[in-house]
């Protein structure tokens, strides 16, 4: 229980000091126009500044009526307490505002840029997808007609493989028959040459034989 309370005093202190560390707390000048930052707090001090409203004041020592402030240009002051005010003035919110409503304008401005683009883009890529699909078709019809082709080349094919053969066949028959017919023919030939050629001898030697026999006679 000591160790708990004990602990709570020490934050306690530390938070006590702490406006008057490092971790300082930051208030903004109120809105008025100008305020006098002074070496004391009393409006008898010398002024050491003047601040605008708006600007940023880190308060080193805040007191009821003035406090102690650190300005951005590390000037150290005192100004009245009632023109210190935790969050940032109207008129900052406001060129705030009109900061954030130029960078998303610019934002919305790349946006429908963008937007456009991709539109273009997209025509672009829809017209690609139907000339990409009349080329399917195309292609899907080619093969199509390809296959049912290939189809019937085979058979063709195999028809003229079967034709070829028994056309082979055949005509090594033909040779064949040829060469026997030739044989054949060559015989005949042989055999009405001789049977012409022993017609004619046979002729020749009757016709010797009686022209002889005719001669005889005369001799005697």
């Amino acid at each position: 229980m000591k160790m708990q309370l004990t602990r709570m005093v020490l934050i306690g202190i530390f938070l006590t000091f702490l406006p008057n560390s490092g971790f300082a707390e930051t208030n903004y000048i109120s809105d008025v126009l100008k305020v006098t930052v002074r070496r004391g707090p009393s409006t008898e001090y010398k002024i050491l500044a003047i601040a605008e409203s708006g600007q940023r004041a880190e308060i080193l020592k805040r007191g009821e009526d003035w406090t102690l402030v650190k300005l951005d240009n590390e000037k150290e002051g005192y100004v009245k307490t009632r023109y210190l005010v935790p969050s940032p003035t109207y008129k900052i919110q406001f060129e705030q505002m009109q900061d954030k409503q130029k960078t998303l304008s610019q934002q919305a401005n790349s946006l429908l840029e963008e937007n456009t683009q991709l539109k273009d883009e997209n025509k672009k890529l829809i017209s690609s997808l139907k000339n990409t699909e009349k080329s399917l078709t195309k292609l899907d019809g080619d093969f199509k007609d390809l296959k049912a082709g290939s189809a019937e080349f085979l058979t063709l094919k195999t028809k003229y493989k079967k034709v070829s053969e028994q056309l082979a066949e055949q005509t090594k028959k033909a040779d064949r028959l040829d060469k026997e017919l030739s044989k054949v023919e060559l015989n005949q030939y042989i055999k009405w040459f001789l049977a012409g050629s022993g017609v004619l001898l046979v002729g020749f030697i009757v016709g010797f034989s009686a022209k002889r026999q005719r001669r005889r006679p005369s001799l005697i």
